[in-house]
């Protein structure tokens, strides 16, 4: 069986350009000879200084380091300094979601008759209904529509209706991020692989051949509404008309003689209803073009697919970072019709639940805007943990490395933390759990929110200077991991 797991994997790893999504990063831990952890008894506030220094970031890097048990602060540097958080932006998102939506929430997307079934033939509309669902992917819709089939159906009498409004319509997450970036995906009730269209190109014959699908495991179903067109030049990168077919063109001096990536859709729910018609007509269920509807039809249920438990969706955001989910799974819990209206709603909630002033604009920390602080962050981690809110469960262990940058097999030591990356900008936030002994609780926020917005949007894909900073943050976070576990664990 390929799992739902394993095919977001291959979605977000499986791009030619770089950095299609955040992934997770394992912090670097020192090992004494013969492979066991180094530590020392605790000797007061560590001077981290010259680690800060060395790693010539600019802007400001601020942190906190806490008791869990006491909430003492053991540590900190511009504790109340406030700095985007990035996609650590996602760990109280995980929060807002558990407890407005519950950890027996699924997300469903249903197809539904508007009239009786008659001889394999609706009397009436085939709507197909999104509940907001960010997991939905084309093998998914593909099993949906061969149970239909095997049902009996055939089509309708009336139309091909498809309803998105469980969520807003956006086009964009973040309007500071350029327009091709696949993690700046476009928000609906209807999503599928993630709003993104696999584009496939091929030197050939002193030509190119060019493919759009939203291809799956076991299905391939072509896409009309996106059209990719290789032009001679060498910059931009990427040009994009938004028009009724999305028309994009990509340099050719960028291709090489063949390669793939996912490109973002910006209009989901009609990206996801012309792929239901393919399928469906590929099993024998002819269907019209889909309409959309802005009022969902009353009328009976003939199936559904369904997400994963929420804490198996909020788990898996976790550690693929996807900005979809987390957009998605935001606004689903708070119910508003945008995302700064809701990034109020989840600051508003934070300040009352946790008693921390957090400026958050959107749920998945994507935007620049967002504003937390470490002391903030590391005080809503201790008292979720100490309420059993669910969080910790979920948090990826990120892992210990050796001052080499291995990683360190079999470490007792466990970083369980959310990072998070923009442009010159750097988040790690978490658990310290050794095998016996104290937990600790962290926040680390580094950045320079100056530089990244002095760099033109169409260039924020990877900004000259951006890959060795990052490298140069997460250095930093991690050394700072391994002096804190080293010296209080």
């Amino acid at each position: 069986m390929i799992s739902r797991r394993m095919v977001l994997a291959g979605l977000l790893a499986g791009a030619t350009f770089p950095a299609m999504a955040e992934v997770m990063e394992t912090s670097p831990r020192p090992v004494a000879r013969g492979g066991k952890a180094a530590a020392r008894p605790a000797a007061g506030p560590l001077d981290t200084s010259d680690l800060i220094a060395a790693a010539k970031l600019g802007g400001a890097v601020a942190y906190v380091l806490m008791d869990p048990v006491s909430g003492a602060m053991l540590e900190a540097r511009e504790p109340d300094l406030a700095l985007p958080p990035a996609s650590v932006a996602k760990a109280v998102t995980s929060l807002y979601a558990l407890e407005k939506l519950g950890a027996g929430y699924r997300f469903a997307t249903r197809v539904l008759a508007t009239g009786p079934v008659q001889g394999g033939m609706v009397q009436g509309d085939i709507v197909l209904a999104g509940g907001g669902d960010p997991t939905l992917q084309t093998d998914q819709l593909g099993d949906l529509v061969a149970r239909l089939a095997s049902g009996g159906l055939k089509g309708a009498t009336g139309r091909f209706l498809y309803w998105e409004g469980a969520l807003p319509r956006l086009r964009e997450i973040a309007g500071d991020q350029p327009v091709h970036v696949g993690y700046n995906a476009a928000i609906s009730g209807l999503c599928l692989n993630f709003n993104r269209v696999h584009f496939e190109w091929k030197r050939a014959n002193g030509d190119w051949q060019v493919a759009v699908d939203a291809r799956g495991e076991r299905f391939l179903p072509a896409v009309d509404m996106v059209r990719v067109a290789v032009a001679a030049r060498e910059a931009p990168l990427f040009t994009h008309d938004p028009g009724r077919v999305e028309e994009w063109t990509v340099a050719a001096s960028a291709l090489g003689k063949g390669g793939s990536r996912w490109l973002p859709v910006r209009d989901p729910g009609r990206y996801v209803a012309e792929v239901f018609r393919t399928l469906a007509r590929a099993q024998g269920i002819r269907l019209d073009v889909g309409e959309r509807v802005e009022a969902l039809p009353a009328g009976s249920e003939l199936g559904r697919v369904e997400s994963e438990p929420l804490p198996e969706v909020l788990r898996d955001m976790l550690r693929y970072s996807t900005n979809l989910t987390a957009e998605c799974v935001g606004l689903t819990a708070s119910g508003l019709p945008g995302l700064e209206a809701s990034g109020r709603a989840m600051s508003d909630w934070v300040r009352a639940t946790f008693g921390v002033a957090f400026d958050l604009r959107d749920h998945s920390g994507l935007g620049g805007a967002s504003r937390v602080t470490a002391a903030g962050m590391a005080r809503v981690l201790v008292q979720a943990e100490r309420e059993k809110r669910g969080l910790k469960a979920i948090l990826r262990d990120v892992g210990m490395k050796d001052d080499k940058g291995a990683v360190i097999k079999g470490s007792p030591v466990k970083v369980l933390a959310k990072s998070g990356t923009l442009n010159f900008v750097s988040g790690l936030a978490g658990h310290i759990v050794p095998p016996s002994g104290r937990e600790l609780v962290f926040a680390i926020f580094s950045g320079d929110p100056a530089r990244r917005d002095a760099v033109p949007v169409g260039e924020r894909e990877e900004p000259e200077g951006s890959s060795s900073w990052t490298k140069r943050a997460r250095r930093l976070q991690g050394q700072l991991v391994s002096r804190w576990a080293g010296a209080y664990g």
